[in-house]
């Protein structure tokens, strides 16, 4: 982790925040403030991250990272000569002193979350922080593992005449979920399921789909660290799942993907879909009537 970081200066603006001056001092010479980016790391695999997320922390003079989540080797491989912060000893009063500062000094400053920032990446409440600070800010979206575990399993998680919805959730615990999307309401619905953040409670999280549409009989695969070179992969039912995770020592950093789409490896698709239908007419062909 990086040295003590120096407080913000900053003027009150209209509504009693802090925002800082257009332009920073370093020495005797005014620097233009540059823009933060938030950036989505991918899922694990390095050479997953997008080519705008690679050429930005190439570019980049400081780097915040998730370092209980996203491999250092990616911050090795794209940003050698950056200053580096992990964010998993940091509280967001420091990651927010670590990015606007960098700002503030004529810096290029990252964010670097894993996945897709958007997906339980807790970006909000650091973006609120640098609307109050006035500061300018990106974010360049990534590959979250959801995607990362169907292409492992190499499964298509929406199937004609199957399921047509993916619905990404995550089982209450230390953070607290809305009544209306428990776990035993969301399965109501049968869609694929992609359950986040949960691993660690899979005998709960087969009760609570149990109260739904699922049954026991019920495909389900746990992918643990998708893409990383130790990924794990245990499939199953909601019979049997449990033991055999439990079993495989899979305690945290990993998805659950639940629904009958994975039953189509094993038993064949009940329908293809009409995109390449010979017969079906859209706006890029004409099908052909026979």
């Amino acid at each position: 982790m990086g040295s003590p970081l120096p407080s913000i200066p900053t003027a009150k603006g209209p509504r009693g925040h802090g925002v800082p001056t257009l332009l920073a001092r370093e020495g005797e010479h005014t620097v233009n403030i540059e823009k933060i980016h938030f950036v989505g790391a991918g899922p694990g695999d390095a050479e997953l991250i997008t080519v705008k997320g690679a050429r930005l922390l190439k570019e980049a003079d400081v780097i915040v990272y998730a370092g209980s989540l996203v491999d250092r080797e990616l911050v090795r491989t794209y940003a050698p000569d950056a200053r580096v912060f992990d964010s998993a000893g940091m509280t967001l009063e420091e990651t927010t002193t670590a990015l606007s500062q960098a700002a503030l000094n004529g810096k290029k400053a990252v964010r670097l979350h894993t996945g897709d920032p958007s997906i339980y990446g807790a970006i909000q409440e650091q973006m609120v922080e640098l609307d109050l600070l006035g500061l300018e800010y990106e974010v360049v979206p990534g590959v979250t593992s959801a995607f990362a575990a169907a292409a492992t399993l190499k499964q298509e998680l929406t199937l004609p005449e199957v399921s047509q919805t993916v619905i990404i959730t995550r089982l209450a615990g230390r953070t607290p979920v809305p009544d209306r999307e428990r776990l035993s309401e969301i399965a109501r619905i049968g869609a694929t399921l992609v359950v986040y953040l949960s691993v660690s409670m899979i005998e709960k999280v087969v009760a609570e789909l149990l109260r739904g549409a699922y049954t026991p009989s019920t495909r389900v695969a746990v992918v643990a660290k998708a893409s990383w070179p130790d990924e794990q992969v245990v499939e199953g039912t909601l019979a049997d799942i449990a033991g055999k995770v439990k079993e495989a020592g899979i305690a945290k950093q990993a998805l659950i993907l639940v629904g009958d789409v994975l039953r189509a490896r094993v038993e064949g698709m009940k329908a293809k879909s009409l995109l390449y239908d010979k017969g079906f007419t859209h706006g890029c062909r004409e099908g052909i009537v026979t």
